[in-house]
């Protein structure tokens, strides 16, 4: 019986260390919870960040600058995606049903906390399907026109789109768009109604009204900062409370006499949920590092903006941020009565 007894007992100890190595087994190989062993060995592959509009817009500019120190910090290729379509839900939505493994990136702006509002359909809630990594920039926004466009001033633009309301076109990027948002908020600010015009992206729309197609429009310094230095557009005003030091003659709404309209459009990293908390650790390490990267910085002064503090290219400020913009923008498109289709 004792010898009996013995053996039972090596068996049981042999089946514990078999469970013990086959559970260990599971976490190398992502068995277990999607992929603490993967994480490990994160990243081994191309990453590619899904930029929602359109090669050659602001966020895609913003996306190019920021790419090449994170691979660098990270080891391997970064290839940045143009999906674009309904005001970035397109791309986004993209994401969100993407695998979650690290090797599917978003780079969004404000339109990520603006969508659910305008979007009856959406197919994915913002912060629960997405796992945030980190904010990269906030850039201010500038009211420009057509270089013939009568209005020399913001006052002027204000008085003269009152009297031609059924003439004058505002221009943008697509429902949900930056350039969109910050339309809706100058027809707030001035007590119009204007005919917009909205196209696939804001380079098509700057593109426009260089040719003089369009009357005006709102768009982000980083797309129409080269234009307005060139002389190709006339510019009105910055839509933050200091000036930018690149347009440093450029007053802000305030100072040319519309408070009401101060936005400015924040950037930030997404990865679809579930993606293992350690390569989102990973993502936010190397954005770090690209936004304390010197010829980022430079490039992104030139453009009128700056990368943000390390402090917010994190998971946690962005979640704040993207939570209490969510609730701020709910507030003010209901109050528009806008919705997309």
């Amino acid at each position: 019986m004792g010898t009996f007894s013995g053996h039972r007992s090596a068996v049981r100890a042999i089946a514990v260390i078999g469970a013990i190595s086959l559970v260990a087994a599971c976490s190398e190989t992502g068995g277990g919870r999607a992929g603490t062993g993967a994480a490990r060995g994160y990243p081994n592959q191309n990453i590619t960040i899904i930029v929602p509009f359109s090669a050659g817009g602001p966020t895609d500019t913003v996306t190019r600058m920021i790419s090449e120190p994170m691979a660098k910090k990270l080891g391997v290729r970064i290839v940045v995606q143009n999906v674009e379509g309904a005001g970035g839900t397109v791309g986004a939505g993209d994401v969100a049903r993407a695998k979650p493994d690290g090797y599917t990136v978003l780079m969004h702006h404000i339109g990520m906390s603006t969508a659910p509002a305008l979007y009856k359909d959406l197919g994915y809630k913002p912060l629960e399907d997405f796992e945030t990594i980190g904010l990269v920039t906030e850039v201010p926004m500038t009211i420009v026109a057509r270089k013939d466009f009568p209005p020399a001033s913001l006052t002027e633009l204000e008085g003269y789109v009152k009297a031609n309301a059924d003439k004058v076109t505002l221009a943008n990027a697509g429902i949900g768009a930056a350039s969109h948002l910050c339309g809706l908020l100058f027809q707030s600010a001035a007590g119009v109604k204007l005919q917009e015009v909205p196209y696939q992206g804001t380079g098509p729309a700057l593109t426009d009204l260089v040719g003089g197609q369009v009357d005006f429009m709102c768009d982000q310094t980083t797309n129409t900062t080269g234009q307005i230095k060139a002389g190709k557009v006339k510019v009105y005003a910055v839509t933050t409370p200091q000036r930018v030091k690149s347009l440093p003659d450029v007053p802000t709404t305030a100072e040319a006499g519309l408070p009401a309209l101060q936005v400015s459009v924040w950037h930030g990293l997404y990865a679809p949920k579930g993606t293992p908390p350690e390569v989102v650790q990973k993502l936010s390490e190397a954005l770090k590092v690209a936004l304390a990267d010197q010829t980022v910085i430079d490039e992104m002064a030139k453009l009128g903006t700056a990368p943000v503090p390390a402090t917010d290219a994190t998971p946690e400020a962005h979640t704040a941020k993207l939570d209490e913009q969510l609730k701020t923008w709910a507030k003010i498109i209901a109050d528009a009565g806008v919705t997309a289709s």
